[in-house]
């Protein structure tokens, strides 16, 4: 990947395409490539939706090729949700397209003078910005078969849904699986809303004629590979856990944990959680049937395949097998415990691009203020669709649920710097809650995944209801995290390498026999260490503080039954993250 596609959607007589050599960022990938080009080239104090800001999409470094596990790709912009730097992260197959294209990133800059709504094709022979006003307030599954009808059913696409032409900070950019289903979304931080403000409705992506991207050292990359593969195969969470039950696997043991958000982050345990449990989804799944119902993989190269795909009461495909996060934020955290309703729910995010954590937090939120009650499922369905029909309504829920708190009086929200909080409470994962308050990326579990040494046992075990040991859990995650983003693997090889260290050491072969360098575990460290510096020194310039870097004080006030503690890390504490 040796060059960058520069898309100008302001440019003087309509949207201008130009190919450069990828220059400084040589060498760089996803998080990495993305949160450089953001620091180095928008204003910190630019509004997210105004023409100064730029949206980055960048497959990792190793996407395009035969590495397992290497179809991730990162999107990157100042976030209209928290105000700072944000990466966000998704699976699908645009990202190995991409790669095998030869871009290293593809950047939107620039903004219409009007609200003309475009659609741009990307093949090997040429670069198309084509205006569409036929997409307009389109979901993003009319928009993909709209493209399959015009580009054929080898392409994939990156789209927006209502939320992101309408702007809003819970909008997510959606990108097509291995079905040219719109499912894997890039969802935190309102990238979908950036998007939007580029007037840009979808992204066709054609590889036609472009080979597997070549490794430097093909036998050392091929021997590392396999080794690469084994070991993610033989660990108890990637080989067997993700696998039979998905991400949701996690529901039961969180519940059990007492760290399980319930009713907008009241209580750590979910009575009738088991009804919406990775089991009970598999074998509702396994009992309809249908093709890749409870085991698929979201990207061609997955050999962990945690996804999955759910039909309805009736046989028909409705969406992904809903995820962790999403069964969590439409279930338990809103008191909802049927399935159908939560894939529903997942339906109708996926379709109008939102964010289903935000949505999820959001509507949680707004049980809190009555709108309506907690564990009313069709009710739920109802506010979702307000979104997308962009009433009043809608427009504050799909701004999030730090606007949806304001606007209804609330003082319960769970949010850092403008962002939700997922699946777990900081008080009964005490690690969990120091990544949320100190990433720079506003409350995201992925930045520093400390529930597996919190709960899972995975890479060491840390008290989870203590706050010993918290900070430099977190720290030395995110610092991980942050490289990890940065190749194009998915973030749950962690689990493998965090407790193999022969599987660490094949990742790294396999890095250095694709690229011919000679990286260690130390340039690993160090790479996630720029990227952190680089992401932190640009949210304080749009004007954050150490102030920011806390959790709301219920938090440190309310205690969490069944376990009945606060979040007790100090600030002082947590003002030490970043001094490595």
């Amino acid at each position: 990947m040796d060059k960058i596609l520069r898309i100008n959607m302001g440019a003087a007589g309509g949207p201008k395409a130009k190919t450069e050599a990828v220059g400084a960022y040589a060498g760089l990938g996803g998080r990495a490539l993305t949160s450089s080009l953001v620091a180095k080239e928008v204003p910190p104090t630019c509004h997210p939706l105004g023409e100064e800001n730029k949206l980055v999409i960048a497959p990792g470094l190793l996407s395009g090729s035969a590495a397992a596990m290497s179809g991730r790709i990162s999107v990157g912009c100042k976030s209209p949700l928290t105000g700072g730097i944000k990466e966000a992260n998704a699976g699908g197959q645009p990202s190995q397209m991409i790669g095998r294209l030869g871009y290293a990133a593809i950047v939107l800059e620039g903004k219409p003078a009007d609200d003309t709504l475009y659609r741009v094709f990307i093949s090997k022979e040429k670069v198309e910005i084509t205006p569409d006003p036929g997409l307009k307030m389109l979901g993003n599954y009319a928009v993909v078969e709209k493209m399959k009808a015009a580009y054929g059913d080898k392409v994939a696409c990156i789209s927006i849904g209502q939320a992101g032409e309408m702007k809003l900070s819970g909008a997510s950019i959606a990108f097509t699986d291995m079905e040219q289903r719109p499912t894997r979304h890039a969802g935190r931080g309102g990238v979908g809303a950036v998007m939007g403000a580029k007037g840009v409705k979808v992204i066709v992506v054609d590889d036609s004629g472009c080979p597997v991207r070549a490794p430097q050292n093909p036998e050392a990359f091929k021997e590392a590979n396999k080794a690469w593969v084994a070991g993610l195969r033989k660990h108890a969470v990637t080989g067997q856990g993700l696998p039979a039950y998905g991400t949701n696997v996690l529901t039961n043991v969180i519940n059990e944990a007492g760290a399980y958000p319930t009713k907008n982050f009241m209580w750590g345990r979910f009575d009738t959680c088991a009804k919406i449990s990775g089991e009970a989804q598999a074998e509702l799944e396994n009992a309809r049937g249908g093709a890749g119902s409870a085991t698929h993989g979201c990207h061609r190269g997955c050999v962990i395949r945690c996804s999955g795909t759910f039909y309805d009461k009736d046989g028909h495909y409705l969406t992904k097998q809903p995820e962790y996060e999403t069964v969590w934020a439409h279930g338990g955290n809103c008191g909802i415990d049927d399935i159908d309703a939560i894939a529903m729910l997942d339906r109708l995010d996926d379709d109008f691009g939102l964010d289903t954590i935000e949505m999820g937090a959001t509507i949680g939120v707004a049980m809190e203020a009555g709108v309506i009650q907690f564990g009313d499922a069709q009710g739920a369905i109802n506010l979702v669709k307000e979104v997308g029909k962009g009433t009043p309504l809608g427009r504050i829920l799909g701004s999030g649920a730090a606007v949806t708190g304001r606007c209804f009086g609330v003082e319960r929200v769970p949010v850092v710097k403008g962002q939700s909080m997922p699946a777990y409470d900081p008080r009964g994962v005490q690690g969990i809650g120091v990544t949320y308050a100190t990433s720079t990326q506003g409350a995201d579990h992925t930045a520093g995944y400390a529930v597996t040494a919190n709960i899972l046992g995975v890479g060491g075990k840390v008290d989870a209801l203590k706050p010993e040991g918290q900070i430099e859990l977190s720290r030395n995650l995110q610092i991980a995290t942050t490289a990890i983003d940065s190749t194009g693997m998915c973030l749950f090889i962690a689990f493998a390498i965090l407790d193999q260290p022969e599987t660490f050491q094949a990742l790294l072969d396999l890095i250095n026999g694709f690229t011919g360098a000679k990286m260690t575990g130390d340039d690993v460290t160090t790479l996630g260490k720029n990227i952190l510096k680089l992401e932190r020194d640009f949210n304080l310039k749009a004007g954050f503080t150490r102030q920011m870097d806390r959790l709301p004080d219920y938090f440190k006030r309310e205690k969490l039954p069944p376990h009945n503690v606060t979040f007790m890390v100090k600030d002082a504490e947590l003002d030490q993250v970043y001094n490595w």
